[in-house]
């Protein structure tokens, strides 16, 4: 089996105030076999659209290549906004070398709550995605359920994106779990009925322009 190593640890700026969690990058950013446009840093592939809905939403003017000033261009984004990035899942194994969240088996977890201790500025985790099956909600609600059971989520707003809260050591955090910011997102952002009206109202809205509204309001 393929053993799927994250390749990259947290970056989590001095007094950062939220959290991107998402789950593994494609295999090959563990391999080190980028392809032309992939970008050397978390999710830097070029088939992901985080980086693309965070370049059109803050007007970055961000550059798609594997070089140097592309991570740096990201790196100091991150440092200005206070928000870091912190995976929740450091490793997994794969009988087929692909990206899929299914095909993660055995994985292990990074522990967010000691890393949210360790950072007592972050006020909210937001998941790259919700509590489908190897998705990061899901793997948060797994890392507390064996490791901290006394922690509870509690729902706040089941719309999409759902938000939770629970406490830290009297802490507040919330967490919101965004549309995924993937192309296999697509089909599930075409059938909702928000999107449907707003393409009705504008022939050119497209899903892209759908999650940088979305990822507004909690970035």
């Amino acid at each position: 089996m393929f053993h799927h190593q994250h390749p990259y640890g947290t970056f989590i700026p001095k007094g950062a105030k939220k959290l991107i969690v998402g789950t593994l990058p494609p295999p090959r950013f563990t391999t080190g076999e980028l392809k032309e446009g992939d970008v050397d840093f978390c999710y830097g592939s070029r088939d992901g659209l985080l980086w693309p809905i965070l370049n059109k939403l803050f007007d970055l003017d961000l550059k798609f290549e594997n070089t140097a000033e592309a991570v740096l261009q990201r790196k100091e984004f991150l440092n200005r906004e206070k928000i870091g990035i912190c995976d929740v899942v450091e490793s997994s194994r794969r009988d087929k070398i692909d990206a899929s969240d299914l095909g993660m088996q055995y994985p292990e977890l990074r522990d967010m709550i000691s890393i949210l201790r360790e950072n007592k500025n972050v006020e909210t985790l937001l998941f790259t995605g919700g509590n489908s099956k190897n998705g990061p909600e899901y793997f948060f609600r797994r890392h507390l359920k064996d490791s901290y059971p006394d922690i509870k989520l509690k729902i706040i707003s089941k719309e999409v994106p759902r938000i939770h809260q629970f406490l830290l050591d009297g802490r507040l955090i919330n967490t919101v779990s965004l549309t995924a910011p993937s192309g296999s997102a697509n089909r599930a952002v075409g059938g909702m009925d928000l999107y449907k009206k707003m393409k009705k109202q504008n022939p050119e809205f497209n899903t892209i322009d759908f999650r940088v509204l979305q990822y507004k309001g909690y970035f």
